[in-house]
């Protein structure tokens, strides 16, 4: 597999589309637009396009088991109701932590929400951390020193658990216990260059390897579970953000990717940059876990 046939979803280009998820109850794709505080669904069947709009920016989300969604905003996760619109506060991550904001996150096996943060301060200093939030609105820290929290993804079984930090830069691999949520056995797997494209948001396929969008190198990366460099395709985007898998078989590919920051330079090899992808992938990927709000 060398073309995975990646061509825009929508006619439109975002400053920061990230957090593609494929919602196989209602046969659509949602991401979200942090920098504008949004979240869209398109139906994948006849391209209706909806969005909601949030008061802060919007840095990542997750399906909810009610049909809500558990949204993590700048320093703060609320469960938000598309139908209704109305969003009820469930916790607050790191909001004494005036230079960080949330960041990437998902849903995990246990079904709780995982979420994890990045510092926006020039130094960059690693004072992120990741952590794991339940339907009661417990927050409890599983990772600190981080810079930038990113590429949170299990594998199918729901035993291990993919992580990076695209500033530190690394990607960990942790056994995963799927009743509790508890992680140990953290093993650094690859620390990838900006060649090779610095581990930006993740996703699994049903035999266990990881898909890592290099943000740096505009690249879609397949890494095995002991961090070897299986596959390396190309994205018509100077910087993916993240890919997701979906469809009726799973193996329908998605990507975002961020258009804020890049030079004209880029943007005149990459046009298309800040677009959200659709492809074809020749294996299935792991479909998303729900938050047990119920």
């Amino acid at each position: 597999m060398t073309d995975l046939g990646l061509r825009p979803l929508l006619p439109l280009r975002f400053q920061l589309a990230e957090c593609p998820v494929y919602d196989d109850r209602a046969g659509r794709l949602l991401f979200c637009d942090i920098l504008a505080g949004a979240i869209h669904a398109v139906e994948i069947a006849s391209g209706a396009h909806a969005s909601w709009s949030f008061p802060s920016l919007v840095a990542s989300y997750g399906l909810c088991e009610s049909g809500r969604f558990v949204v993590a905003l700048k320093d703060s996760v609320v469960l938000f109701d598309p139908v209704s619109g109305e969003s009820t506060h469930l916790a607050d991550v790191e909001a004494d932590k005036p230079t960080t904001r949330l960041n990437d996150g998902k849903v995990g096996p246990d079904g709780a929400f995982w979420v994890g943060s990045i510092n926006e301060a020039p130094d960059k200093a690693a004072i992120g951390g990741l952590y794991r939030i339940d339907a009661a609105g417990r927050v409890e820290q599983k990772v600190d020193g981080i810079k930038a929290s990113n590429g949170l993804a299990w594998t199918a079984d729901g035993r291990t658990m993919f992580h990076t930090d695209t500033r530190g830069v690394w990607i960990d691999r942790w056994d995963f216990d799927p009743a509790s949520g508890a992680i140990s056995n953290r093993t650094r797997i690859a620390t990838p260059d900006d060649a090779v494209g610095r581990p930006d948001g993740g996703a699994t396929d049903v035999d266990g390897f990881y898909w890592s969008a290099g943000i740096s190198a505009a690249k879609l990366n397949r890494w095995s579970r002991d961090g070897a460099l299986v596959e390396s395709f190309d994205v018509p985007a100077a910087a993916p953000t993240m890919p997701a898998f979906g469809g009726p078989d799973g193996t329908t590919l998605f990507v975002t990717s961020l258009r804020e920051g890049r030079s004209a330079e880029q943007l005149e090899k990459y046009p298309l940059t800040g677009s959200v992808f659709t492809g074809q992938a020749s294996v299935a990927g792991v479909p998303a876990f729900r938050f047990r709000d119920r």
